[in-house]
């Protein structure tokens, strides 16, 4: 039984979120390692060694190529048989934002891994422009994703320029939404602003058929505070903020591995 959960938060060049994501893990009670994508592919450091896998948002490698595809395709090309293996042992993997990016264009989401190119992206913003706002999300009740146990609502900020999900015909139907982009009153919406970038089936958030490999566009790392929210005296929010449970969930899920 492993009693402190160790969490590898993979950053690249042009990664900004990594000490936001790794502060909400030590915050849940993991013991968090900002790990540099070149060092899991020298071998210096190893997945075997951790429990999760996290990936932050950011603009790796500058998004050149599109949003977290040289990242994806590093990982994809250098370290994916690695990957997979930490999956098959029931290992954790949560990606946020540009992370969600990096995870769907290395095939390890919608899932199982397969290093093929997905029917299924992240693409440019109906709205054309970044967009930077706090939104609400309602939870998929069938949903079996560890990560989002006992959690109904969350509404966490956004920040990307390439957040619709898109997916071809055949696989829009096997995606396992966790998270919707959600309007005032609670219920999936694809309005704008509320749907902030025009997702398919206003999907915020995916995971596999496992339930224990999630990702995410908006940033509940920047809601494990309640002073972090801009209404929070207004609301009267109390503490913790809403995303910690999130994390609390998967270091809980990821003891016994």
């Amino acid at each position: 039984m492993v009693r402190n959960v160790r969490v590898m938060v993979l950053r690249a060049p042009g990664t900004n979120a990594d000490r936001e994501l790794a502060f909400a893990f030590e915050l849940a009670g993991g013991i968090a390692r900002l790990t540099h994508i070149n060092e899991l592919i020298s071998g210096s450091q190893k997945l075997s060694d951790y429990q999760i896998l996290a990936l932050p948002g950011g603009f790796s490698y500058g998004d050149d190529l599109g949003a977290g595809k040289v990242q994806a395709n590093e990982m994809r090309l250098r370290i994916f048989d690695d990957l997979k293996v930490f999956i098959d042992r029931g290992s954790l993997i949560l990606g946020v934002c540009n992370g969600f990016q990096a995870l769907i264009k290395t095939g390890i989401l919608p899932g199982p891994p397969d290093p093929a190119l997905p029917h299924v992206t992240l693409t440019n913003n109906d709205s054309g422009k970044f967009e930077c706002r706090w939104i609400k999300l309602v939870a998929e009740p069938a949903s079996d994703c560890v990560w989002t146990k006992d959690i109904e609502r969350l509404e966490a900020p956004v920040a990307h320029g390439e957040g619709k999900l898109i997916a071809a015909p055949e696989m829009l139907s096997r995606l396992r939404p966790v998270f919707y982009y959600a309007n005032s009153k609670w219920q999936p919406t694809s309005t704008y602003p509320a749907n902030p970038n025009g997702s398919m089936n206003n999907i915020a958030g995916l995971t596999d058929d496992t339930g224990r490999v999630f990702a995410l566009m908006p940033h509940p790392e920047r809601f494990v505070h309640a002073s972090q929210h801009p209404q929070w005296t207004r609301r009267h929010i109390d503490e913790p903020g809403q995303g910690l449970r999130l994390f609390e969930n998967g270091v809980a899920a990821a003891k016994g591995i």
